[in-house]
């Protein structure tokens, strides 16, 4: 495949590098206190706000220039929600998102037009994020008109271009959504966020809806993308092992808050938050299905809370093994682990992996014996 590399090279800065001019390690994206409530209304004629849906509730990170960072949890923590909320698609409640020096919360939808270049979204469902009544000509190449990248005699030929560049066939730009299949529509998606050479991907659960076979040459094809352009991921996933593959540094989120982040390393092999060790225990183990035997796993009791009444302290105690009084009372700050190593917990009780699985399983284990003494002392029923 032949392309001109130096007209698709984004006009990123060297990572060493601010957009000021200046040097520093300054990052490409950061998000302090940021908040997104939902208001909840009351049915009837005169709606009024009952309540807030708390979906992002004061999480901070950052995400330096060319790197890729994780973002999982369990349906409804508040994943999508967050990466919205960073293109905004939804205009947050409060907290700030400095991007390459600028805060874009205050900023109008006019304002903004300048950044929807360098902040672009690929969508989780790849069939109903195509328009199907446009080619896809059309749709890769709006953002260039809209944002006056080419030339409008060239935007054919720049849509052809990147229709190449992700794997699919440049003659095909005038065919529909409806003529593609899944893992096509998908890298379509990623040809219309590539069109305006962002600096930033929000890559939302990008491959959750593919085949295996297919989840795999998209990874590829992000990460090729990622390597000659320079550009910085936020990896938003429920798949730990797809994670693993792609992202550096993991971010974990519990019902709108971050509850551990470090390096992929320390993340996978030293988590020190219980949700985190409950999350990895889940992980099918295939070296461990050699060997033979079972590796132990964390079950957690109960659903999860309701965001809209979450519970006080820390939102995970209503299904931790270890809570206790103080978790209930006061809410546990995100707090390095160890070392100058990067890897933050918020657990008033953070402990390696290997002892949590032995207290979970200590845990369980009188719950089991309750229970069972609760069945043999209950009265036999009546004949």
């Amino acid at each position: 495949m032949v392309t001109d590399t130096e007209s698709m090279t984004p006009d990123t800065e060297p990572r060493t590098e601010t957009s000021g001019g200046s040097t520093g390690d300054r990052p490409l994206l950061e998000v302090t206190d940021l908040v997104k409530h939902f208001p909840v209304k009351s049915s009837g004629v005169i709606r009024r706000v009952i309540g807030q849906v708390q979906a992002v509730d004061g999480i901070s990170f950052t995400v330096d220039r060319g790197e890729s960072l994780g973002l999982v949890g369990e349906s409804g923590c508040g994943k999508t929600t967050t990466g919205r909320v960073l293109t905004k698609l939804y205009e947050p409640t409060s907290g700030s998102m400095v991007f390459d020096g600028t805060d874009l919360s205050p900023l109008s939808a006019k304002q903004m037009l300048p950044f929807r270049k360098d902040v672009q979204m690929i969508f989780q469902d790849p069939y109903t994020s195509l328009n199907p009544r446009h080619t896809v000509g059309s749709i890769v190449g709006t953002p260039l008109r809209v944002h006056d990248v080419v030339p409008k005699n060239k935007t054919l030929a720049r849509v052809q271009e990147l229709l190449e560049l992700v794997g699919l066939n440049p003659e095909h730009y005038n065919r529909y959504p409806n003529e593609f299949s899944g893992g096509q529509r998908q890298r379509i998606g990623i040809a219309r966020a590539l069109a305006l050479k962002p600096k930033l991907m929000v890559a939302d659960e990008p491959v959750s809806a593919l085949d295996v076979s297919i989840q795999a040459q998209v990874i590829n094809l992000l990460q090729d993308l990622q390597k000659e352009f320079d550009i910085a991921f936020l990896f938003i996933a429920h798949d730990l092992s797809v994670v693993r593959h792609f992202c550096p540094r993991v971010a974990v989120m519990y019902l709108g808050k971050i509850v551990e982040v470090g390096d992929r390393e320390s993340i996978y092999k030293n988590a020190h938050h219980p949700y985190t060790q409950a999350l990895l225990s889940a992980i099918p183990d295939v070296k461990q299905a050699q060997v033979g035997g079972r590796r132990e796993r964390i079950r957690l009791e109960g659903d999860v809370p309701s965001p809209i009444n979450p519970p006080s302290g820390c939102r995970f105690r209503t299904r931790c093994w270890k809570a206790q009084d103080i978790c209930a009372e006061q809410e546990p700050p995100l707090l390095q682990i160890g070392g100058p190593g990067g890897h933050f917990a918020a657990c008033h009780f953070a402990e390696p992996y290997d002892s949590a699985i032995h207290d979970a399983a200590k845990a369980q284990a009188a719950a089991d014996e309750e229970a069972r003494r609760k069945a043999e002392s209950a009265p036999e029923p009546a004949d």
